[in-house]
Order: structure tokens, then C-alpha cells, then sequence
């Protein structure tokens, strides 16, 4: 969250210094600051969400078959990895 808000500070100041203003400091520091919320908005909405890993233990449990083979395994990840890519944008 500090990084946005440095950042936008920063640039404020140096667009202040060049143009000789002294308000858009303020209007960058905020729009930081709401970029930083946003950030840890986003962090906090993916944080509950499991992911799995190509051939990692847990992959065949979460898919009711213990015995799925290699190539079953990649495109059922393909296509979760898909659905979530698509859902996120809708």
C-alpha cells in the first residue's frame, strides 16, 4: 500500500516543481492512497481462493479420482485455470 502512495507523492512533487504549482501533490497523494486500498481490496478478495498445482498431491483429491492420468490432469487444469481467467473479466 505504501508503494502507490509514495510513488504518486513523489511524481506530484516533481510536476509541482516543474509547472510551479502546489495542489497537485494532493490530488496525486490521494489517487495513490486509493490505489493502494484498491490493492489490498484485490489481495484480500484472492486470498481465500485455493489454488492447485500441476501434479501436486492435493490435484486428484479435488477431482474425485485418485487414478486420473498426466494428460487428464493438465487439461482439466487448463480449463479451471480458463474458467477463472474468464469469470474474473466478466
Amino acid at each position: 500500500m505504501i508503494v502507490p502512495i509514495l510513488l504518486c507523492t513523489f511524481l506530484g512533487m516533481f510536476l509541482d516543481r516543474f509547472f510551479g504549482t502546489r495542489f497537485i501533490v494532493i490530488i496525486l497523494f490521494f489517487l495513490g492512497a486509493l490505489a493502494g486500498f484498491r490493492n489490498i481490496f484485490v489481495f484480500a478478495k484472492n486470498a481465500g481462493k485455493k489454488t492447485t498445482h500441476l501434479g501436486s498431491d492435493t490435484d486428484s483429491k479435488l477431482a474425485g479420482n485418485e487414478k486420473e492420468d498426466f494428460v487428464e490432469a493438465t487439461d482439466r487444469v487448463y480449463r479451471d485455470n480458463l474458467n477463472e481467467e474468464t469469470s474474473d473479466h466478466s
